[in-house]
């Protein structure tokens, strides 16, 4: 029970440690990848500060460009405003300087013109990379919350894993006490299996002692009184007659009465369905009290008459064998010489199918040409047909698996004896085709004569003749279920009874040896009465002896008292006078007479005393001694048949406490190897304890770790975010202002 609850937790430990482990490489697998995309994440926060970078730079040099490009501008204006009152003066001599001034303006505006539009440029670039830059912080972000959600569930895993490792470990605590406090109990339960295996082991000894001097003793006796031993030799054993089983008889008997109730109800459903069968032939399809009937209906007719001189015989040899299976008997198949009687009724029973099966479908031909028979008609004569080929094949291979059992009453050598499981689980599914094909006889048959029924010119005998055979196929369907499923109910005692036979040996040799078995058994009984005779006389003059003795010293008390009462007469004749002498002698006379009388009824019924002194004479005397010496007999013998039947008593006894002992050993032995095995799972449990705490911590510290710098670089990412906002912001600014 401790080895199969080590082996139990040990199993459920091994399930929780591969979840765990499985639970290691996923999480294991999402640190990777998170991993993996902060380093993407990170990559691409180094594109975008390069491009913030190149972007700054223009915008510097723009807004430098920009710068001179104003002061520029401002100069042009005031020289323009200077030029302008000059030009009112001198309008001659500033005719010149006017289409200088004009080209310089012409070159002014087209630069300008130039600037304005490259400003505008500038500006739709800055506006696309300020959306850009702000779709990207807007993922960054989702991207931020989503691995912050992750990083949360992650954390809560780890928290449940690191709780439930401790409630394993508590709990792999407790386990280890309660195998320790078990260990300890079967150390002590070990230790009084030593001292009692070695008391079993000293009375094993002293037991082999006495029983090795008693094997040397009956050996020895057997070799000087036994002449040979008849069971070595398996022609000789077969002759043994085998203990008889009373239990066994009774019910081969009762099975045989069961087998031959339903043999009859099958003989006489048999008969029914032949004989209506031949009147529904001088009916239909031609009436024979109207028109003759055709000559294969006749011939058919002629050979269903004689039906029953077919299937009666099959009664009488289930009969005949019913009556050899007595009590008195030996029950197997090496015995039943009848069975052999019952398969040729049945083989020339299955001739006579063989004989009416093509005049039966020739039959069934001519109801089909007929003029009345219609489709659904014929249908059901050609399935009616089928079925009466079917009929006969399975009767063709019941009557051969039944002739097969019947070999070895007859030919031993014609079926093994290891065969003999195989044929009579044949036998069982024989029958239950039987009772297959008549189950579909029926079906058909009943269609049929529904269908005849219907036909205007069915006449009331016809349908009563139908009705007689419906009922007889019914009959032989349930006859034939009936017996299927008594064969195999009874299989098994069937099969199990095949081993009753002689002892020591594999069966009956031969039919000869089994019939000298019986003959043999029959003089064993003759012989076991004698001696039950022998025994009851026996005792009856036992029972007079000791009746005998009793009248015997019956008869002595008396005499003595006699002898006694005759010397106190005498004594007091002495002293007495004449006149009381002839009252006395009167009365001694009477004494006597009665004296007499009870003397010669000792004598009649025991045997005769002579001596009529008050001590027993030599005869007397050795008789008593005889007696006494014959009671001690007795009572020796008495006391000895004691001490054999103690004896025996104490030997069994002494069997069973060695077998024990045995057992002991065994169940120590066992004990011992379960207890080294749980040692040894308790010993892996606690370096697999050792190897999951360890690999469990170094992984909470690895991933500890590595949250941590996850969130240093998510708070880095956060501070260049922040940056960027605030360097673009600044931009805008600085642009919008420009």
């Amino acid at each position: 029970m401790a080895s199969a609850e080590l082996q139990g937790k040990y199993q459920k430990l091994a399930q929780e440690y591969s979840k765990l482990r499985a639970q290691n490489q996923v999480l294991k697998k999402g640190v990777v990848d998170e991993q993996a995309n902060s380093a993407a994440l990170k990559e691409q926060l180094k594109m975008k500060d390069q491009s913030l970078r190149k972007l700054q730079q223009e915008m510097d040099s723009l807004t430098f460009r920009n710068l001179q490009l104003a002061k520029r501008v401002e100069l042009l204006q005031d020289e323009l405003a200077l030029s302008e009152p000059r030009g009112k003066k001198n309008k001659k001599s500033g005719e010149s300087s006017s289409q200088l001034s004009q080209e310089q303006k012409s070159v002014f505006d087209e630069d300008l013109q130039k600037k304005i539009e490259e400003n505008e440029r500038l500006h739709i670039q800055f506006f696309e990379a300020d959306e850009q830059h702000k779709h990207v912080e807007a993922e960054l972000r989702s991207r931020l919350a989503t691995l912050e959600t992750e990083a949360a569930q992650h954390q809560a895993v780890v928290d449940g894993l690191t709780r439930k490792y401790m409630e394993t470990i508590e709990k792999l605590q407790n386990d280890k006490a309660k195998l320790e406090v078990k260990s300890q109990t079967l150390e002590k339960e070990a230790k009084e299996c030593r001292l009692r295996t070695e008391e079993c082991q000293l009375q094993l000894k002293t037991l082999h002692e006495d029983l090795s001097g008693r094997l040397e003793e009956s050996l020895s006796i057997i070799n000087e009184k036994v002449p040979f031993n008849d069971t070595k030799y398996s022609q000789y054993n077969a002759l043994n007659v085998p203990l008889h089983n009373r239990r066994h008889q009774l019910k081969m008997r009762d099975i045989a009465g069961q087998a031959l109730a339903f043999v009859q109800d099958l003989v006489t459903a048999l008969l029914n369905f032949h004989t209506y069968t031949e009147q529904r032939i001088q009916i239909f399809p031609v009436d024979s009290a109207i028109d003759t009937i055709s000559p294969l209906n006749q011939k058919f007719s002629q050979y269903l008459h004689e039906n029953a001189s077919y299937v009666r015989p099959l009664e009488e040899g289930m009969l005949h064998l019913f009556e050899s299976i007595t009590e008195d008997t030996v029950t197997v198949l090496e015995t039943t010489v009848k069975l052999k009687t019952f398969s040729e009724h049945l083989t020339s029973y299955i001739c006579f199918l063989r004989k009416i099966l093509p005049y039966q479908l020739k039959s069934l031909e001519e109801e089909c040409e007929s003029s009345l028979c219609t489709s659904a008609l014929r249908a059901r004569n050609l399935e009616l047909s089928q079925d009466m080929k079917k009929m006969t094949a399975v009767f063709e291979k019941l009557q051969t698996y039944i002739a097969l059992l019947a070999l070895p009453s007859t030919e031993p050598d014609g079926l093994l004896r290891t065969n003999y499981s195989s044929v009579l689980t044949n036998v069982g599914a024989a029958l239950h085709g039987f009772h297959d094909v008549m189950k579909d006889i029926s079906k058909h048959y009943s269609q049929k004569a529904a269908i005849e029924h219907e036909l205007p010119t069915a006449t009331q005998k016809l349908i009563t003749t139908n009705d007689c055979i419906l009922s007889s196929v019914v009959a032989l369907t349930n006859g034939a279920g009936k017996i299927a499923s008594f064969f195999s109910n009874n299989l098994d005692y069937f099969i199990a009874s095949l081993s009753y036979g002689p002892k020591a040996a594999s069966g009956f040799i031969s039919p000869l040896s089994a019939e000298c078995m019986l003959q043999y058994k029959k003089k064993a009984a003759a012989y076991m009465k004698s001696l039950r005779k022998v025994q009851q006389s026996l005792e009856k003059i036992s029972k007079l002896e000791q009746e005998k003795e009793h009248w015997m010293l019956e008869a002595q008390l008396a005499k003595i008292k006699l002898e006694k009462e005759n010397q106190r007469i005498a004594d007091k004749l002495k002293n007495t006078g004449s006149a009381q002498l002839v009252g006395l002698a009167q009365e001694n006379a009477a004494v006597s007479n009665t004296a007499g009388q009870d003397e010669a009824t000792a004598k009649a019924v025991l045997e005769p005393i002579q001596s009529t002194s008050l001590v027993p004479d030599v005869e007397s005397r050795e008789d008593l001694i005889k007696n006494h010496y014959m009671a001690r007999i007795v009572e020796l013998t008495s006391q000895l048949q004691l001490a054999d039947s103690k004896s025996v008593h104490f030997y069994a006894e002494c069997r069973a406490l060695s077998k024990r002992l045995a057992l002991a050993e065994k169940s120590k032995e066992a004990l011992t190897e379960e207890m080294k095995l749980a040692s040894q799972n308790i010993s892996r449990l606690q370096d697999e304890l050792t190897t999951t705490k360890r690999s469990y911590e170094d992984q909470l510290s690895m991933m500890s770790d590595h949250l941590c710098s996850m969130n240093e670089t998510l708070s880095k990412q956060r501070e260049e975010i922040d940056t960027l906002k605030m360097s673009s912001k600044g931009n805008s600014k600085k642009n919008k202002s420009r």
